[in-house]
């Protein structure tokens, strides 16, 4: 795994290169305490001398009664959030918690290993650390978003990660989903990134802070999970009724076109096609995932979502479980 140049190349990738800011980890995390009592943690996509995600959990780790945290170290030994992972060798940590009676964790405490390895999630002594773990929570590289999903599926594990919110549309992606393998957590939309100093400036969505920081904002970011939580138990309020008019049908199927989920009309009991923002609002006990139109399969045909000829925006086709 060391030599495994598309790891490489995905670690090198700018777009790679996002680190998670606390009050964010925060912000989500604080919906799931309830699933972390005696659990064994695993971040296996960090420092865990500079990663919020170790800062986090260590810092909390007896309010969240954790059994163990374990973090693991991409081939860098250098005190550096973005070195450019040149060490032979990567290291991992494992915490029990506070042994002295405080509350925050000191080096003493902090169980410092080598790998023999470069830290690649997918190496076998990586796997090893896998398998003793109870839930996932990190920020993954996004280029190895679905093997990493995969991964984490293979091995049964519980999980909260970090992802595109466009990761929906993949093919494996959307048949979890579509199974309620996996579902998207509390958080979606914009979220603010550290990058790398050599970070080329952009247009938009790029800034430098006063102390030369450089931060990249993405608008469409979101938590994967396969936690259970209450918001995908929460009915969609729906106020609109169906007419003809405001929802055209696609041009050669029975599917009608809903601009905006808010939009979905709480009378119709066929098929309808939504924005893919639809699974921050997704209720499986509301709602039918019956596929995906233009970027994979619906049922046993291609259903491509234009009318009057336009193609428009990727839809979601789903069926309302209980029109009234």
């Amino acid at each position: 795994m060391a030599k495994n140049s598309q790891l490489h190349n995905a670690k090198n990738a700018k777009n790679d290169e996002f680190y998670t800011q606390l009050s964010d980890i925060e912000n989500e995390l604080k919906h799931y305490k309830n699933h972390f009592r005696n659990k064994i943690v695993l971040c296996n996509c960090d420092d865990p001398r500079i990663s919020n995600f170790f800062h986090y959990f260590s810092y909390n780790f007896e309010q969240l009664g954790l059994q163990k945290l374990i973090t693991v170290c991409y081939k860098n030994q250098e005190r550096d959030l973005f070195s450019q992972n040149d060490c032979e060798s990567a290291i991992y940590l494992e915490y029990c918690g506070e042994k002295n009676g405080g509350t925050i964790p000191t080096v003493e405490e902090i169980g410092v290993k080598s790998l023999k390895g470069d830290g690649d999630f997918r190496s076998q002594e990586c796997i090893e650390l896998l398998k003793q773990a109870d839930i996932v929570v990190t920020n993954p590289p996004f280029s190895l978003f679905r093997e990493y999903v995969a991964q984490l599926i293979e091995y049964d594990k519980k999980f909260l990660i970090i992802g595109n919110q466009n990761n929906v549309t993949y093919k494996e992606t959307f048949s979890l989903i579509k199974q309620n393998k996996m579902w998207l957590g509390f958080k979606s939309g914009d979220m603010s990134f550290k990058v790398p100093a050599d970070s080329e400036p952009r247009e938009t969505r790029f800034w430098i802070d006063e102390s030369g920081q450089k931060w990249r904002s993405l608008g469409n970011i979101c938590w994967y999970t396969n936690l259970d939580i209450s918001k995908r138990h929460e009915n969609l309020i729906l106020y609109k009724t169906y007419s003809e008019e405001e929802y055209p049908k696609y041009d050669n199927y029975e599917v009608i076109n809903v601009n905006r989920v808010d939009e979905i009309p709480f009378d119709y009991c066929g098929v309808m096609g939504v924005p893919i923002t639809f699974f921050d609002k997704y209720n499986p006990d509301q709602f039918e995932i019956l596929g995906i139109a233009n970027s994979a399969r619906w049922i046993d045909f291609e259903c491509y979502t234009k009318i009057n000829d336009k193609k428009i925006y990727n839809r979601i086709l789903i069926r309302n479980k209980r029109p009234k």
